[in-house]
């Protein structure tokens, strides 16, 4: 794969992390079965307004095409929400939307990708949206480059051992679970996955450039959720990103319940 099918992320110590870009063919896959699910949702729409045609057909057709626009912009915005960048197309071909700089999505961004949308699919056909997926460096489309989003690949990766990698560490941030809740809710997939490769790779770094690497993580995590000081202040840095990794990757009872476990002697 070459460079330009990948988004680079690099941290200030110079370490960099791939995600592999979606391309223009799976987008518009993935866009054929979100146009489907909008046009069922549609026809729902139109069969209950059509009862108005009795009244007023001309009330009818105005209200039909307000709810078309309703449906075909608002699924999108819904979807990626709630979702965390997929609509069911995404889902099915395995994409999702992230910030342009791996970051988590805001909702200026779902709003303003959305809206932009009818401008991309004219004249038909997507003709607009696919051009610029299809010349564009990271393959954006006319709504990603205002928003300042991108899509990924989602592929499912190997795993390493979450049990090797974080057994024998007791994680004091499940002791407020509707803050881990949260926080699970709250970490991107992209900044999650940048948490688990430091991780992995925490040995082949510098002893300065690791202090430096995790400590930049656990600031970013830190400013999505504020735990009780008695819970994450004694923590280091690397720890906590530790304890993060466990809550997104290990979601459950039986996790924390393994956890202290094994922090009993």
């Amino acid at each position: 794969m070459s460079d330009d099918e990948r988004l680079v992320l690099r941290t200030p110590e110079g370490i960099s992390f791939t995600l592999p870009l979606a391309g223009p063919v799976s987008r518009l896959l993935a866009c054929a079965i979100d146009v489907g699910c909008v046009a069922a949702l549609s026809s729902f729409a139109g069969a209950g307004l059509g009862l108005l045609g009795f009244v007023s057909a001309d009330l009818a057709r105005a209200l039909m095409v307000l709810a078309y626009f309703a449906i075909s912009v608002g699924y999108g915005m819904t979807a990626e929400w709630f979702w965390r960048g997929q609509t069911l197309g995404k889902r099915v071909l395995q994409l999702r939307v992230i910030d342009a700089e791996g970051l988590r999505l805001t909702p200026g961004q779902v709003v303003v990708r959305n809206l932009l949308r009818p401008v991309d699919l004219l004249p038909a056909f997507y003709l607009v949206g696919g051009t610029f997926a299809a010349t564009t460096r990271r393959a954006q489309r006319l709504g990603d480059i205002a928003a300042n989003t991108i899509v990924i690949r989602n592929v499912r990766v190997a795993q390493p051992d979450l049990d090797q990698l974080l057994a024998g560490k007791f994680n004091s941030l499940r002791e407020a679970p509707h803050l881990a809740a949260r926080l699970r809710h709250s970490v991107s997939p992209a900044a999650a996955s940048v948490a688990l490769q430091a991780l992995v790779r925490r040995d082949e770094f510098e002893p300065e450039a690791r202090v430096r690497l995790f400590a930049d993580i656990a600031a970013g995590f830190r400013s999505l959720v504020e735990f009780p000081p008695e819970t994450a202040d004694a923590i280091g840095d690397e720890q906590y990103v530790r304890d993060v990794v466990d809550i997104v990757y290990r979601s459950g009872p039986r996790a924390g319940a393994s956890a202290r476990a094994s922090a009993r002697p």
